[in-house]
Order: C-alpha cells, then structure tokens, then sequence
C-alpha cells in the first residue's frame, strides 16, 4: 500500500496531492529549519537543510553531536518535543508534505510506511512486556495482523531478523537478552509492517564490531529484499562507507557536504569532512595524525617501544562463575507465574580460568565480542567484584584473596582506578565536576584543608585539559568529551599505579575520542601508569596498546604484542574480528 492509498483510506478522500513527477524522490527535505524554545530564548538545532534520498537507496548522515541529525530524523517523523517545532521548509514523503498533513494521516505513515530504529535498544522496549507482544502491538495497531494470526506473524518477525527459536524467544523480556538481541527486536519491529522508508538512528552504537557488522548485514539484506529506502545516522566514517549509497555531512545543523560515498572519502572538499575523515582511527596511522592539527608522524610512534620495568600485576587462573537459578530472571519469572526453568543449573563461568600479566608503564588490550568477559575481568582487577578462584597478585600482593567492602577501604584501593564506559552514567548528577574530581580525595586521600583539595582539583583539571571555570558545573551543563575528562581526572587524582579504561571513548564522536585517547597517551607518559585498555574497538587498539588479549566465552584465545597479533593472527576468532571492522577508503 502506498503513502497516497493511506491519504485516501485514513480521510475518505485524497487529503494531499501527490506531486506530479515522473522520478521523484521518496522522501525530499527542501529549506527544513527546526527551532526549539530554551530558557535562554530559541535555538535553531537546523538551519535550511537539503536532502533527498530516492527509493530503494541508502544514505548516510553523518556528523558530531550536536550537528543536528537525529533532530531530522525526528522532524521527518514528526516526533520532535513540545519545545521543538518546524520552522520553515517543507518536508515531502511520496508526495505527502508532512508538515502540513494532519496528525491522522502522519500516525498512519509513521510505522506503516516510514519506520525508525532508535539508537538505545533497551530503551525502545518496554520492560515489562514481552517481545512477542511488543511486535503484535505494532502489527495489530497499523492493522498487518488480527488476533487469530498476530502471534503467529510476530514469530515470523522475529524469524526474518536470525533471532533463533523464535517461539521461545517470543515469550522473553528485554532484559533476557543481549544489545545484540534487543537491536533485532527494534529492528523486527521497524520492519514488521514493510515500511517504505527506514531511519536508523546509529543502530550500532556499544556494539562489538561482529554485532555490529551482523546487525548492519541485516539491516541491508531486508531492505534490498523489500526495496526499502533507508537513512543510515551515524558519526561511524568506516559504516558509512561501507553501506550507503550517498552521504551528507552535517556540521551545526547544517548540510556542509553531500555526495557519493566513494567521492566524499577519496575526494573531501569541505574542511569539517576532512577533519572527521583524519579523527577516524584506521591501520597504519598514529594517534598524533588523528589530531586536527596533527603531525602525522609514522604508525606506532605514540607507542613505548621500551621493555615494560617489571610486572605490576600477574592474574592466574581467574573464574567469576555466577549460580544460574536464583537469579533476576527466575525470581521475574516466579513473580509472573512462568514455569519455564532453566534447562542448565551449572554455574555459569563468566570468566573461565584466564592467566596474563600487566608490566609497569604498560598498556594492554582487552579485546572481544559482548558477554566474552572483559568487563567481569575488569571489575575483578579493581576489586569492585569478588573472584571465584585464581588469584590477582598486585605489586606482590594477593588483592584477590581480599573481599571487595575490605578492600574499598584499603590504601591499595588507591593504587588501582578505573575510567568508566558511560561518562555520563559515572557521574553523580548532583556534584559539580570539582565536587565528582575531588570525591577519591575525600575518600581515600589524607585529610586537607579546603583550600588545598580546590588547588588540587584545579591542577588535575589543567592536567586534563578541563578549563577551570568548567568546574562549577554539573555533568548536564558539559559536553561527552567535557564528562569524560572529568572521569579520567577523577580516577587519577590519587595518583594510581594502574588504571582500567573500559571503552573510555565508546559514545563519543571521532574527533573528540582523538583528543581524549592522545591525552591518555600522554598522562601515561607523565604519571608513569599502567593501562588496562577494555574496548571492541580494534583500531583504537592497534594505536594505543602495547599487548593484546583477545577473549572469547570468558577465556583468553590469543595474546600478544598488539602488531603481532593485530597483523598476523592464529586464531581463526581473531580473524573474525578483524574482518568485522568497517574501514573507510585509505
């Protein structure tokens, strides 16, 4: 059914005229200015913008936070807040202005006819409904199903996006399953009613780049299969480049560049593009060249080509196992009467018997698919979760045989930090940044006066890069790359020995991930720490780590220096991974 049969069947009658064109584009945005009212008067989040995208193409817009595309994509929908509104220009799909057509018929389009995947997949879902069910309420809500047959066509969704045993999984909440999982689910739900136009909002954001390239393969293969137009959003170059027909560049709301995917990689002609194009981590370059003002210089060279001075800490045969039964999920399904019990009530080893070392001054990788351990590693090495078995041997000292409440309040736990995922999660909403810097301070640091711990604080947020009139402020009034250093300021105020970065540089764009990963370079240098770099990432690796472990299903399949096993890998998953990662054109 088309956008012009909806006019007809939502009104009685055709509402809007089609445009009269023999190839027009599916969807055409011509002089779009979106506003939004603040408390300090209005702010344009896009300015005069041009985009078409035609049937059956794939473009991508790409751009920092900030630079207004998912704010497109939500004016094209017609779901912007209360406080946003189109102010000029006129939005087109299939002949339809959107501005102008009554909310009737744009309820009607929207999910029918034109679909979005949003960027956070547990978000989009409703906790506490089944997923069966949250994809029958699509299918019964644009009439695609009745009750006789919507459980049946829900399974079939599930089915098309490669979620195995759909019918058991039909019965599972958000919560039984993985990002991956849960990305599937928004994406079947996107796709149940065969929209003509799909808007995915960086559907890969957090992923691990198999994931990611799994979900992306999907994303193509059902549109090309049902000839969909699809909008790719994304600040990812290298996924860009290698899925879409098109791309537009936005800077500041605005479209500064638009052209064909190869052209706008071989030839940039704007300097915003260019800049992105030099922040984006590839082989062979340096964590210098991503800078704007880089110099370049050979691959490896940010990198300490000195033997480690000794090792600071030495794991050995280290298990987290978990009990399966008595978890969240049975006590959920007790509560909401289901019977269904686990089939295998062995405990489940996240982290399965793994033995490395960390040398002084250096930094190692931890590399691998979600749910292969790392982050349980992490949480043992900084003592935040206790260890099954093995042991964690830190400057000599066995700190695994010691309960994680003991060891908060130990003078080692000072010695070992951690820089987390989200730093906007990891940040108390309600301290200022000189009040989230000073916290280990207060904590574990020796009482001092007032005036010294602000002194101090302003001397880490130098260190950083933070400017000080910044400090006063609470995580909502900074920027990602503003919060992030606070976290990484935060964690070395006590001067640690060793620091675990786990995906320091996961939600924030390229540009910005260049600056925040060469100050870590440099504090390294200067403070003399050691890095336990936990990312999916496998570029960034290759820049910034010194070794490499590679893990799977809580064990360690490969380890070594990062060129060794990053160039010519023996292990067939660690091939996998590599292959998995998009490049943009050299």
């Amino acid at each position: 059914m088309t956008a012009d049969t909806i006019t007809t069947t939502t009104t009685g009658q055709p509402a809007i005229a089609a445009t009269p064109d023999q190839n027009p584009p599916l969807l055409d945005i011509r002089g779009l200015t979106v506003e939004f009212a603040t408390r300090n008067g209005t702010v344009q989040a896009v300015t005069a913008i041009d985009i078409s995208v035609a049937r059956g193409e794939t473009i991508g817009i790409v751009g920092e936070s900030g630079s207004g595309k998912s704010v497109t994509s939500y004016a094209v929908m017609r779901i912007l807040d209360r406080a946003g509104r189109i102010a000029e220009g006129a939005v087109s799909f299939g002949g339809i202005d959107l501005r102008a057509a009554p909310e009737a018929v744009v309820r009607e389009l929207r999910g029918r006819e034109m679909s979005m995947i949003f960027q956070n997949p547990r978000a989009a879902l409703n906790p506490i409904r089944p997923i069966g069910r949250q994809i029958e309420d699509v299918l019964l809500e644009h009439l695609q199903a009745d009750r006789g047959n919507a459980r049946a066509r829900a399974i079939e969704a599930l089915r098309k996006v490669r979620i195995g045993d759909p019918e058991r999984r039909y019965h599972a909440y958000p919560f039984e399953l993985s990002g991956g999982m849960c990305q599937r689910v928004v994406i079947a739900m996107a796709i149940a009613c065969q929209p003509q136009l799909l808007i995915a909002d960086e559907p890969t954001t957090g992923l691990d780049v198999t994931t990611q390239k799994t979900v992306m393969d999907l994303i193509v293969d059902l549109t090309r299969e049902r000839g969909m137009s699809t909008i790719l959003i994304t600040h990812d170059l290298g996924l860009a480049a290698a899925y879409c027909d098109r791309v537009v560049v936005m800077e500041k709301g605005r479209v500064v560049e638009t052209a064909s995917a190869a052209t706008i990689f071989s030839e940039p002609t704007h300097p915003y593009t260019r800049k992105l194009m030099r922040a984006t981590p590839r082989p062979g370059g340096s964590l210098r060249a991503l800078l704007p003002d880089g110099p370049g210089e050979a691959a490896g060279t940010m990198r300490s080509n000195q033997p480690p001075g000794g090792d600071l800490m030495v794991v050995r045969d280290l298990v987290k196992a978990y009990p399966r039964k008595g978890g969240s999920s049975d006590m959920v399904r007790r509560l909401l009467r289901r019977d269904a019990a686990p089939q295998d009530t062995s405990p489940f080893r996240a982290v399965d018997g793994i033995s490395f070392t960390v040398g002084r001054g250096e930094t190692l990788g931890l590399v691998g698919e979600s749910g292969c351990g790392k982050s349980t590693t992490s949480m043992m090495i900084t003592r935040l979760a206790d260890i099954t078995s093995g042991s964690i041997l830190f400057d000599g000292t066995d700190i695994g045989a010691i309960p994680a409440t003991r060891f908060a309040r130990m003078d080692l736990r000072r010695r070992i930090q951690m820089v987390f995922q989200d730093p906007t999660d990891s940040l108390n909403p309600r301290y200022t940044a000189a009040r989230a810097i000073m916290d280990p301070l207060l904590r574990l640091g020796p009482p001092q006066p007032a005036a010294a711990l602000r002194a101090r604080c302003a001397e880490l947020a130098d260190l950083v890069g933070l400017p000080v009139h910044l400090l006063d402020r609470f995580p909502h009034q900074l920027s990602g790359g503003q919060k992030a250093r606070v976290g990484i300021a935060r964690a070395i105020a006590l001067n640690p020995d060793l620091v675990i970065l786990d995906e320091p540089t996961a939600a924030l764009d390229v540009s910005v991930q260049a600056v925040v990963l060469n100050l870590l370079q440099d504090l390294k240098q200067r403070l003399s720490m050691s890095y336990i770099f936990v990312s999916h990432d496998l570029n960034v690796v290759r820049l910034l780590c010194d070794r490499v472990i590679v893990m799977r299903g809580g064990r360690i399949v490969e380890q070594g220096p990062t060129d060794t096993v990053l160039n010519t890998p023996t292990s067939d998953y660690t091939r996998d991974l590599l292959s998995a990662i998009p490049h943009p054109p050299l």
